[in-house]
């Protein structure tokens, strides 16, 4: 007997977006990420910009995670050709190790921002969640100070307003999510051909039982992110891994 589908959420919409109108904004973008909590590969930020003068209804767009892999892949042209401009930005295991989740969730999300900006300057963007990790931050730490100009931001220089549950809300959002999410699994798809004891195939870098068992017979590769929790046997004082996006 074949199991029945959940149940789908309601439809995200334009409406959020719709409401910068009134402060005069033309242009939103919609931002979200994918592998935060994997154990290998990137984190991955997808950026998706709409036009408020234009942008028409896009149906069956849902927060990736409640998409089938089919119908994610069906989507990412018809999102490109939706949007004004679309970008997806990537940081790797090695620098989640050496800046930290947060600081490379902002590495990712400037590379995605610039390539936006090669096309438009959005007028703000919705980020889904609670805490603001995209917007820019002062490179000054990286120098050691002295005369000189002052050192550029790193990250998105637009305001930026946080929303809960904003994937399954703004349709712009979770246009961001579903294009981060194609591109994050087609690369560890790729990866998986030369590491094929991992799954990644499968399990997209995550914390199955299977991918933590080839850690501890293995070890871990150089696309693990070697700062956190992998194997079940390494040590309890190592950051856990979270389930999910």
């Amino acid at each position: 007997m074949t199991p029945l589908r959940k149940k789908r959420s309601s439809a995200p919409t334009l409406s959020f977006e719709k409401s910068f109108a009134v402060d005069g904004h033309r242009y939103i973008a919609g931002c979200d990420e994918v592998g935060r909590g994997a154990l290998a590969g990137p984190v991955s930020v997808g950026v998706v910009v709409v036009d408020l003068d234009a942008a028409p209804a896009l149906r069956g767009v849902r927060d990736s995670k409640l998409l089938l892999p089919a119908e994610r892949q069906a989507l990412v042209p018809r999102i490109r050709r939706w949007s004004v401009a679309s970008a997806v930005g990537h940081a790797s295991a090695a620098e989640i190790d050496a800046l930290g989740l947060m600081a490379a969730l902002r590495t990712a999300g400037s590379r995605a921002w610039a390539a936006v900006l090669d096309t438009v300057t959005p007028d703000a963007v919705i980020l889904d969640g609670n805490h603001d990790w995209l917007s820019a931050r002062s490179q000054g730490v990286l120098f050691d100070g002295g005369e000189g100009p002052a050192p550029p931001a790193v990250g998105c220089t637009a305001p930026v307003h946080t929303r809960i549950k904003a994937d399954l809300k703004c349709v712009s959002v979770a246009a961001a999510s579903v294009l981060a999410k194609v591109e994050r699994d087609a690369l560890m798809v790729s990866l998986a051909a030369d590491h094929p004891a991992f799954g990644w195939d499968g399990n997209k870098g995550y914390a199955t039982e299977g991918h933590r068992a080839a850690i501890d017979a293995l070890g871990p590769s150089e696309y693990h992110r070697k700062t956190w929790r992998l194997g079940s046997q390494d040590r309890t004082d190592m950051p856990r891994a979270e389930i999910g996006g």
